[in-house]
């Protein structure tokens, strides 16, 4: 079992990684797809969301702390420490084979945030951040949305019109289907801001950690 908060999120990674990676080169589109049940949100499980969670949630297990995932809900081992995790964001990408899908996965105890890690499956990127860490994320910190590069979810019938004011005024605008990889986006200063105008689609488990 790991030790510390950055080897235990690292292992969790680990393992969503190669289950990714197993699941993208022996299934097809439409095994990857197939819906399987709900979510703990309320909302479709898909055969992918399932084979990259389960090994995850395996190392969970083994370390005896509470999980929070898009997935399975909450499980709680009345531990002090809770992972709240979203094994594979952007989904409906990983199963199309569009490559921006990411993992997710932040360490809190006792309300504190201890460690947080981030990683783009397909670009091999990983972002870190621990709460005794120094290193500073290089946000644009831009505060005028006029010409702004800005990274938003898709247009919706209920915020279709919010969503307009928003793109009419940017420079420019990316829609990535991936939550976690775009705030990390934020982080770099590659995108001045992301955000989901008059939406309430967003949850804990997909910023947690971003």
């Amino acid at each position: 079992m790991s030790d510390t908060p950055a080897s235990l999120l690292s292992e969790a990674l680990e393992a969503a990684a190669h289950a990714y990676r197993h699941a993208m080169s022996t299934m097809s589109k439409e095994e990857r797809g197939a819906v399987i049940g709900l979510g703990g949100d309320g909302t479709p499980t898909h055969r992918m969301d399932v084979l990259v969670e389960a090994p995850v949630l395996d190392v969970l297990e083994r370390a005896k702390v509470n999980v929070l995932s898009e997935e399975v809900g909450w499980i709680d081992r009345r531990s002090t420490t809770t992972v709240v995790i979203d094994p594979l964001d952007g989904t409906a990408n990983a199963i199309a084979g569009v490559p921006l899908s990411s993992f997710s996965a932040a360490l809190v105890r006792d309300g504190n945030v201890l460690e947080a890690l981030c990683h783009w499956f397909e670009g091999n990127r990983t972002w870190r951040a621990s709460r005794d860490s120094a290193a500073k994320p290089t946000v644009t910190h831009r505060r005028s949305l006029d010409g702004a590069s800005v990274s938003m979810l898709r247009p919706r019938a209920e915020n279709f019109s919010a969503w307009n004011a928003v793109a009419r005024r940017a420079g420019r605008v990316r829609v990535l289907g991936s939550s976690v990889l775009e705030a990390c986006l934020v982080a770099d200063g590659a995108v001045d801001a992301f955000c989901d105008p008059g939406g309430e689609v967003h949850r804990i488990v997909d910023l947690a950690a971003a």
